[in-house]
């Protein structure tokens, strides 16, 4: 006879999926049972959180969902993090715990809470399996959801009791591919007319321009209108940044130097643009008319409230847009004078014999291949990487500019060297984020993964002390004490090293990449940069209009 578990497992292989992360617990026994004797690999993390944020990057780079696994309660409650991150940064994944058995009660209410009701905030779908006979139909309808745009988040309690419930083996409700629709021709007659009508046309690239079904046509479009573009953090890499019509990334909202091509614009051309990032810039009353171009409509907000719209799926979308300006366009360079000066500023003093931002950023630049990964933790790098960092492939640095929690960027990596074992991967994490989750460096170790894991030391939280200071608050409550990062890579049976002069940093990072494995790499940081570049540098230079 079939069980619940067996056909939940059946349902999951039906889907593609190829490997589970989690932590199981009493609750998973059958379905640990039923995995054993199927093909989908349980790669068993150290902390529920890691394995939801590798379910999540796993979705973001390939486009289908990623699984978790974990039991009930205080289990079920630790992916919470996790799928705040997934349903902020649309990343579709699909989270399965377990629970106590529905049809009696033999432990009462102990670890019992409601993990449906709790997730319904975070998920765009929230629901228990109470029947085996409902299994393969919950499950396509979870990658379905999880994976549509806007995507993101789903999850599916599975008790033990329906678990363990023999039944009869049930068919499987194959997968079948989704069109989206693309823009209608009034929408895009008044897009190209506006973009004709332009002085000065700018092009921004967000968030969902990252979605791998749509890069090539956005490059396409870029190099067919030949208007120059700038990214959001999560927009980077979208298309090539050496088509010399880059003009940066907004790491800020305002006063940065690519700025001052965003303030002189008339009309803002944003593609895939989410207000769930931190704003790239604040639209006023006197500023630039904005064309939405998206898979969803705009979410109108008091920094963002478009003055057209085409809906429907980007990448087809923009090619019926191209048909119609290409080559027409009168000032579509009007802005890429301003392009030498912003890029110039942005590479200020990134060769200085210190450990500053723009050293590091320059440093791995040197040494990462232009098909390498870098994943971010959260911290006061983030900005100088989302700034300085030049990307020429999409989703080559992976940052969350969304929920922006601290404790993802290891997990992150570990994804994407388990997806990529032929390319160079690095997580660039602060000593605060890397933490958070450094028990997955076990992880690393154990599935054998080529990965290097570059600590950032301050002793300290580093941003909110530096925003502490901006606000001339007394500098308190943000510093700490860290282990010996090299002996504590090693106790994991990874590879550690020091390194504490600038000129080091390189061969260091060349040679960890070349004899593979995991290495971790610390080094100090000075973010005395911070407040003279992202504070007193651009009040100066560039005030608020």
């Amino acid at each position: 006879m079939t069980k619940g578990s067996d056909l939940l497992v059946a349902a999951l292989a039906n889907e593609g999926v190829d490997r589970i992360f989690g932590v199981p617990g009493e609750e998973n026994l059958d379905v640990l049972e039923s995995l054993r004797h199927s093909a989908i690999e349980l790669v068993l993390t150290r902390h529920e959180q890691a394995a939801a944020f590798m379910a999540a990057t796993y979705g973001r780079l390939t486009g289908r969902p990623g699984v978790c696994i974990t039991t009930l309660g205080p289990g079920a409650l630790n992916l919470s993090t996790g799928a705040a991150y997934a349903h902020l940064g649309a990343m579709p994944m699909v989270m399965i715990t377990g629970q106590k058995g529905i049809l009696s009660s033999r432990q009462a209410r102990f670890q019992v809470v409601d993990v449906v009701a709790s997730m319904k905030p975070l998920t765009k779908l929230s629901r228990q399996i109470v029947s085996p006979q409902m299994i393969p139909i919950q499950v396509r309808e979870a990658f379905r959801i999880a994976a549509e745009e806007r995507p993101g988040p789903v999850h599916l309690e599975l008790p033990e009791d329906i678990a363990a419930e023999e039944c009869d083996a049930l068919p499987m409700i194959p997968p079948h591919p989704t069109e989206l629709p693309v823009a209608g021709a009034a929408a895009l007659d008044r897009a190209a007319a506006m973009i004709l009508a332009a002085e000065r046309p700018l092009v921004m690239l967000g968030a969902a321009a990252s979605r791998p079904r749509s890069t090539e046509d956005l490059a396409q479009f870029v190099l067919r209108t030949r208007i120059p573009y700038f990214t959001t953090q999560m927009g980077k890499g979208t298309v090539p940044g050496g088509t010399a019509l880059y003009m940066g990334t907004a790491a800020l909202s305002e006063r940065d130097y690519v700025h001052e091509a965003i303030e002189r614009a008339d009309l803002i051309i944003t593609v895939g643009h989410d207000t769930i990032e931190k704003p790239p810039f604040i639209m006023g009353p006197g500023g630039p008319q904005v064309i939405h171009v998206g898979y969803q409509p705009a979410t109108v907000e008091q920094v963002y409230f478009p003055q057209a719209e085409l809906l429907g799926d980007i990448g087809p979308s923009l090619r019926l847009l191209a048909d119609r300006v290409e080559g027409r366009i009168p000032n579509a360079g009007a802005l890429l004078p301003l392009r030498d000066g912003i890029l110039a500023r942005i590479a200020d003093r990134a060769t200085e014999e210190r450990f500053t931002p723009q050293r590091i950023v320059h440093d791995v630049r040197q040494v990462i291949p232009a098909d390498g990964i870098v994943a971010l933790d959260n911290g006061m790098y983030k900005i100088w990487f989302a700034r300085n960092y030049r990307t020429t492939q999409a989703n080559t640095l992976l940052l969350d500019n969304a929920l922006a929690t601290m404790g993802a960027g290891l997990p992150s990596a570990m994804m994407a060297a388990m997806l990529h074992p032929d390319r160079h991967v690095l997580a660039v994490c602060g000593d605060g984020g890397f933490m958070m989750n450094s028990q997955e460096m076990e992880t690393a170790v154990r599935l054998k993964l080529n990965l290097v894991v570059l600590v950032l030391e301050d002793g300290a939280y580093g941003m909110i002390r530096w925003k502490q200071a901006v606000d001339r608050f007394a500098d308190f409550g943000m510093t700490f004490g860290n282990p010996d990062f090299v002996r504590y890579a090693e106790s994991y049976g990874a590879s550690g090293w020091r390194v504490e002069r600038i000129g080091d940093f390189v061969p260091t990072l060349e040679r960890a990449f070349t004899a593979g494995g995991v290495h971790l790499v610390t080094v100090p940081v000075d973010y005395s940069e911070n407040t003279r570049v992202l504070v007193d540098e651009l009040r100066e230079r560039l005030p608020v209009a």
